[in-house]
């Protein structure tokens, strides 16, 4: 093994391979492994920064250090990590040569390149695994597990499935996969593997930190941070599958008026337009959306306004950007990506022209009359088909850097409204990649089903992406599939509701059935066309359960301050609005267990009810002194209480 170094960066070079391990940031390696003739340069997600380190090298091999992280480079290659001079990661090494006590015969390597084409390779990386280990982030994924110590994740975006591949382990440190190709991570319990299906070089980040909040600080400081959340989206979002004349969008507005009740945002969704791609709104159901909005904002609501990324063969844009070579391509056939509703291909983000073209169009139809908020759905991007090989984007094959699509695509919006001075901006997306939150991107997860298991699901998911770095997120409030025939769809939206009301927004939406109401128009297109749901405003659901969702609005709205301090602080380090229960408590061992309560920012202990007729559960407290928000109860920390739950309260306390 050949070492050269500078004030830096340590390079190891052996036959082939090249090795770069550089500071990066605060107690943190960068690490890069590349076949080539050289690096491609390429920082992915990562933001440059000017960092320094201690590095040596010994008869064993070389050592780089940079605060509480430090790597060792033995002259075979292999590389372990020590966090305050304890190993806290190791490559997976079978293979002659190798230093471990373990067999050689397998000729397992840590590293391995196959080559693809040119330059490129299935890249796979391999790690010791630890029995002691539990693992957390990794983004959104629809499953109850919110350790995912022995999961295996898809590297690929899907409609409520959301990768961003960094996640924090329990021996206080956190990873960061630097690649937005397609993928799969697998947790197990031998060890843990890493798999990149097309990459020009191996890229990833570690760091170290004392504390989870600590990790989380040095990893939002190189990939970005939320920026400061506008408090007029703080309160009642209000929407549904879907309002379909601004008639419509007026009457809900004004019955909350009447009501008495504050409504921050109000939405407008798919298929207000004439054909998807048209961005903009259809004359005949939207005549004068100047108005609507100017109304809207006399009464203190903000609008939103659903933007597709798809655009159909008869839309206006369609030949333009087709010309422009401003789409989504299509390895083999047709260009058609999508089929949903129309023949449809989909715009690229990965292209700057594109995403100012989607912009243009954004602010001319929309941003010019008082939108001044975009709903941006579809933007995984879903195709008819997740075969990701059959699709390329202006910077590369999808396999290679497809994962990133959804934040070029908030980028385009957030570059659009900075530069028209707004400073409010928070933008709703059904999809995200790492630094996604610096574009002011609000998450939510996606098409899920009105179901306590979905809600489950929604728990770990939640908490997992705030851990990933994104920590403005939100669910669909009773779950987007539902009938409000269902003779338990009534508890569950009122389960879902009180778990919102505790989450970093407050969001209405759903298409809830059945779907029996006569569309506008026989057309097979323009805004009177396609279906619209149940009514699903706060008082749809009757007289009780608009009791119960009102107690719950008026608490949120009481605690809009608070809710402010905590967005402010996912702003000013990274932390998440929801949180795991060993952010605050990581000396707690129980908290590292427990994944079926959170803390809401750093005060209060949130207990949502996630089964069908349960009507009290058990709730840990950890040590301290904790009230009761229903009672005013005060209990002693560091036992395990059983809270009453009946079908008006959620269990949740406030830390004295």
């Amino acid at each position: 093994m050949y070492f050269t170094k500078n004030e830096s960066r340590l390079t190891a070079r052996r036959q082939n391979e090249t090795i770069m391990i550089e500071a990066w940031g605060r107690d943190a390696l960068r690490v890069r492994v590349t076949r080539s003739a050289d690096f491609t340069g390429n920082n992915a997600a990562l933001s440059p920064v000017e960092s320094s380190a201690l590095i040596s090298e010994n008869e064993r091999g070389a050592v780089i250090t940079n605060g509480r992280i430090s790597c060792t480079v033995s002259n075979n290659g292999d590389l372990e990590f020590f966090k305050n001079g304890a190993s806290i990661l190791k490559e997976y090494m079978r293979d002659w040569g190798d230093t471990n006590e373990h067999s050689p015969s397998m000729k397992f390597r840590a590293r391995e390149f196959k080559p693809v084409s040119g330059n490129d390779y299935e890249i796979t990386a391999r790690f010791e695994a630890s029995d002691e280990e539990k693992i957390f982030g990794m983004g959104q994924y629809q499953q109850p597990n919110l350790d995912l110590k022995g999961c295996v994740l898809e590297l690929a975006q899907r409609n409520s499935q959301i990768s961003v591949p960094f996640y924090l382990s329990s021996k206080g440190y956190g990873f960061l996969w630097n690649n937005a190709g397609i993928g799969e991570v697998m947790f197990g319990a031998n060890y843990t593997q890493w798999h990149s299906k097309l990459s020009e070089e191996l890229d990833y980040w570690i760091t170290a930190g004392d504390t989870p909040k600590k990790i989380i600080e040095n990893y939002t400081a190189v990939v970005g941070r939320a920026p400061e959340f506008p408090e007029n989206a703080l309160g009642l979002w209000q929407c549904k599958l879907r309002y379909r004349t601004q008639d419509e969008v007026l009457e809900v507005a004004r019955e909350y008026k009447r009501r008495g009740i504050p409504l921050d945002v109000i939405v407008i969704d798919f298929f207000h337009w004439i054909r998807q791609g048209d961005w903009s709104f259809d004359p005949e159901y939207w005549p004068d959306p100047k108005a609507m909005l100017d109304e809207l904002k006399a009464m203190g609501v903000r609008c939103m306004v659903s933007i597709w990324p798809t655009v159909d063969r008869k839309s206006v844009n369609f030949w333009e950007m087709l010309d422009k070579g401003l789409f989504i391509r299509t390895e083999r056939g047709s260009i058609q990506c999508f089929d949903f509703q129309g023949d449809t291909v989909i715009y690229d983000a990965l292209n700057p022209e594109a995403r100012e073209f989607i912009w243009s169009k954004a602010k001319e139809n929309y941003y010019k009359n008082g939108i001044d908020m975009f709903w941006l759905d579809e933007a995984e991007p879903e195709y008819s088909a997740y075969d990701y090989e059959h699709y390329r984007h202006y910077t590369g094959p999808a396999l290679k850097v497809g994962n990133s699509y959804a934040k070029a695509h908030a980028k385009a919006f957030y570059d659009g409204m900075t530069a028209e001075g707004q400073t409010d901006i928070v933008n709703l997306i059904r999809c995200a990649w790492v630094g996604s939150q610096k574009y002011a991107a609000l998450v939510w997860s996606g098409d899920i089903k009105s179901t306590f298991t979905a809600l489950r699901d929604q728990l770990s998911a939640g908490l997992n992406i705030g851990i990933a770095g994104i920590p403005w997120w939100v669910t669909d409030t009773g779950g987007f599939f539902g009938d409000v025939t269902d003779e338990h769809f009534n508890e569950l939206l009122i389960r879902w509701f009180q778990f919102s009301a505790f989450c970093p927004v407050l969001r209405m939406h759903g298409d809830r059935g059945p779907h029996n109401i006569p569309k506008l128009s026989d057309l097979d297109y323009g805004g009177g066309f396609s279906d619209t749901g149940q009514p699903n405003e706060l008082w749809s659901y009757g007289e009780d359960v608009y009791k119960i969702l009102k107690k719950y609005l008026d608490i949120r709205l009481s605690m809009k301050d608070y809710i402010k301090s905590v967005m402010d602080e996912a702003s000013e380090n990274g932390s998440p609005v929801i949180r795991t229960m060993f952010y605050e408590f990581p000396n707690d061992g129980m908290c590292w267990d427990i994944a079926d309560q959170y803390m809401f920012g750093p005060k209060y202990l949130v207990a949502p009810i996630l089964y069908q007729g349960m009507t009290e559960r058990a709730v840990y407290l950890p040590d301290g002194k904790w009230k009761s928000i229903h009672d005013g109860a005060v209990y002693d920390g560091g036992q395990t209480i059983t809270a009453a739950a009946p079908l008006e309260i959620i269990p949740v306390f406030e830390r004295l």
